[in-house]
């Protein structure tokens, strides 16, 4: 039903949106998994979190689990793109599995650096939510109870999310501290964040480049100025996807009515009542589709012209993995 009202809002799309590269790799891993060796492909935990991708890929043959030992011994597994810990790599080879890595090449940069910190016998502070996998995967990369030999000391791996979380922190050794966040955050609360960090901890160690990645960044500066000549915002994307829920803060951080949709169907009409412009942008896990579909549902309800932003081109690519591109097709 269309709304009644005197004003006929516009649409406005943010750019860039969407898939980013690390997510598009992360899916044709699978794809092609799935065509080289056939069905069930097992997939540690939600490829990408967002359900018409994980919906699309289970109805192709993937077989989405949490613990390995949900899967058979010797089957094929796809780490998914937010990384797993060194245990489930372990665990993995332990177990006799083929395992291909869709773990996004920013988040495995972050791994690195959490192994350099490591040797160099530092104490690490995570900046990141608490039970999100790729969290879970990085903090991961210290297993407990290691020691830095020259030092004979435990290297600790703290998670902190807010600044409050920080000024509780207790650490061993102040001078010998460094810092890592998750790829998804929002860059106004990881600054905030590492700010008390810095307050706190004068001589912390950060990394050589920022962690957040370009795509959140670029989506998320992108929300910020579609926003500001907006009175809604739509993020579409999936409860469950760190990226996307941030997209929806940043808008509401600009003092804009914002809501997050997993597809066109959790639209509700009176959130178009006296709007005069509806931005959408999309996380970097969910598909164009999507958002066409939730345009035209928003055209149906009394939307009118669409105006597509100007904003950063990306064109990066990662590579896929050589022993998946390598890999003989499976015999029929």
């Amino acid at each position: 039903m269309t709304i009644n009202t005197n004003l006929t809002p516009n649409i406005v799309l943010a750019n860039p949106r969407g898939f980013c590269a690390g997510v598009d790799r992360a899916i044709i891993i699978v794809e092609q998994a799935l065509e080289k060796f056939g069905a069930p492909i097992y997939v540690r935990h939600e490829v990408v979190h967002n359900k018409f991708v994980v919906d699309e890929l289970r109805a192709k043959g993937a077989i989405f689990i949490e613990e390995l030992d949900e899967i058979p011994t010797g089957s094929t597994v796809i780490f998914s793109a937010h990384g797993v810990s060194k245990a489930v790599r372990a665990e993995a080879d332990a177990r006799g599995l083929t395992a291909y890595d869709a773990t996004c090449p920013l988040v495995t940069k972050v791994h690195i650096e959490v192994e350099k910190m490591r040797k160099a016998g530092m104490e690490i502070i995570m900046i990141g939510h608490k039970g999100h996998p790729e969290v879970e995967g990085t903090m991961g990369q210290v297993e407990a109870g290691q020691a830095d030999e020259a030092e004979d000391t435990s290297l600790a791996m703290y998670l902190v999310e807010t600044p409050e979380d920080v000024a509780h922190l207790q650490v061993k050794n102040a001078d010998k501290l460094a810092y890592v966040t998750q790829t998804t955050l929002s860059m106004d609360d990881a600054t905030a964040v590492i700010n008390a960090l810095k307050a706190k901890f004068p001589n912390i160690h950060a990394p050589k480049s920022d962690d957040i990645c370009y795509a959140t960044q670029n989506r998320q500066d992108a929300v910020k100025i579609m926003a500001k000549d907006c009175d809604l915002v739509i993020i579409v994307g999936s409860p469950n996807s760190s990226n996307s829920n941030r997209l929806r803060e940043v808008a509401e951080n600009q003092g804009v009515e914002a809501y997050m949709v997993d597809n066109a169907s959790y639209l509700k009409p009176e959130w178009l009542v006296s709007k005069k412009k509806v931005g959408v942008s999309a996380g970097a896990s969910a598909p164009e589709v999507l958002v066409q579909e939730v345009i035209a549902k928003l055209q149906k309800l009394g939307a009118d012209h669409v105006q597509e932003l100007h904003g950063v081109v990306e064109s990066v690519v990662f590579q896929l993995p050589k022993n998946l591109t390598s890999a003989a097709k499976r015999s029929l």
